[in-house]
């Protein structure tokens, strides 16, 4: 985990592209959970989450200049409006159209800090650790690699909970299995989860 964030952002923004790619790739779980949320609800299996952080950190790198936030807060909204202007423009290739949509990247933008709001008040209050809750950023970017590190089909049903909001049933009816099954893995899941948590605090 990145020890002086602060730092780096400062060095980054000073042209240091070592400390930018440190910065970047901490993030690259969280912005890949993020991505996956919203492909999940508007073009399911055609994008992979992976290939839009890669289009983000490559924004990321162009404008770094232009960046004028300090703190890790503001990169991370910085790093989400970037974002959601790449998942905008791939939209754009699958719904065929080819002029820019303001609209469309401000509701991408909006759902995507509601997805960062959902998953760092949604599942750390039960899951977090007292060290945790020093930088609810870094908490945030600590549940994220965690759920990266998960099974798939844990992860699966704690993304389609916690980050869609799917009722068990819904949950069921999208992984193929029985709502009691899937409460009994959900269980599972978050158990896991909070023993990958405790073992980074």
């Amino acid at each position: 985990m990145v020890s002086n964030p602060d730092l780096l952002i400062e060095k980054a923004r000073g042209g240091d592209e070592a400390a930018l790619g440190v910065l970047l790739e901490s993030y690259s779980p969280y912005l890949a959970l993020l991505a996956r949320v919203q492909i999940g609800r508007r073009i399911q299996g055609k994008v992979d989450p992976g290939d839009l952080v890669q289009e983000t950190f490559l924004e990321a790198h162009r404008q770094i200049r232009q960046f004028r936030g300090t703190c890790e807060a503001e990169l991370a909204a910085w790093l989400r409006t970037i974002l959601a202007g790449q998942l905008a423009l791939v939209l754009r290739r699958y719904l065929g159209t080819q002029k820019r949509d303001i609209t469309l990247e401000r509701e991408l933008a909006t759902q995507i800090d509601q997805s960062s709001q959902a998953l760092d008040r949604g599942l750390p209050a039960s899951l977090s650790t007292p060290s945790q809750h020093a930088s609810r950023r870094e908490q945030v970017v600590l549940l994220a690699a965690a759920l990266g590190r998960l099974p798939e089909d844990y992860r699966e049903v704690i993304i389609l909970r916690h980050l869609e909001g799917l009722t068990f049933r819904e949950v069921a009816e999208r992984m193929g299995r029985s709502e009691n099954g899937v409460q009994k893995l959900w269980v599972r899941a978050l158990a896991n989860l909070h023993r990958l948590l405790e073992g980074v605090s």
